[in-house]
């Protein structure tokens, strides 16, 4: 029994109350409070979360960038090898095709220049050709070819633009 009067009762002498009023109410409080940050942190977790995926999405789909723009040097010079010569010769022509749909299925795509209105978020204008035949800022000859990846654009287009024919 002497240990146990080292301890002071858990119910006072105040009619059987353990805690007073306003103690209760001030952990009323810091229980909401604490209530309120647990629900702020799980916010934030959950846009962590989106962010993580999304930002490991666009890495997964840009990852492949530098390895795309190096790959466009192998296909202008097929372009070139082919327009030079003419033709198809020796099934180089099937090469580049292939070339091109297999790049194409990673998110590669050629931007259709000629006969386009100049866009300068595109096409790099390289030269200006005066004409009649065309409306002014016209694409009238593409230089080097453009593409996106995935819809973002990877290099421009290199083109020749149309500009008013001086009478």
């Amino acid at each position: 029994m002497e240990e146990n009067d080292k301890y002071e009762p858990a119910v006072t002498g105040n009619g059987g109350d353990v805690a007073p009023v306003n103690e209760i109410q001030a952990l009323k409080e810091e229980r909401d409070g604490l209530y309120d940050r647990l629900l702020r942190k799980q916010a934030e977790f959950e846009n962590f979360k989106k962010r993580v995926d999304r930002e490991r999405s666009e890495f997964v789909q840009f990852a492949s960038a530098e390895l795309m723009k190096e790959l466009l040097n192998v296909l202008d010079s097929f372009d070139r090898a082919l327009q030079n010569t003419g033709g198809d010769i020796g099934g180089f022509g099937l090469i580049y095709k292939q070339l091109q749909d297999t790049m194409g299925r990673f998110g590669l795509k050629a931007i259709e220049a000629k006969g386009q209105k100049f866009d300068p978020n595109i096409h790099q204008a390289v030269a200006t050709q005066p004409t009649d035949e065309v409306e002014e800022n016209t694409v009238v000859q593409e230089v080097r070819k453009g593409y996106t990846l995935n819809g973002r654009l990877l290099r421009p287009a290199m083109v020749t633009v149309s500009t008013q024919k001086e009478s």
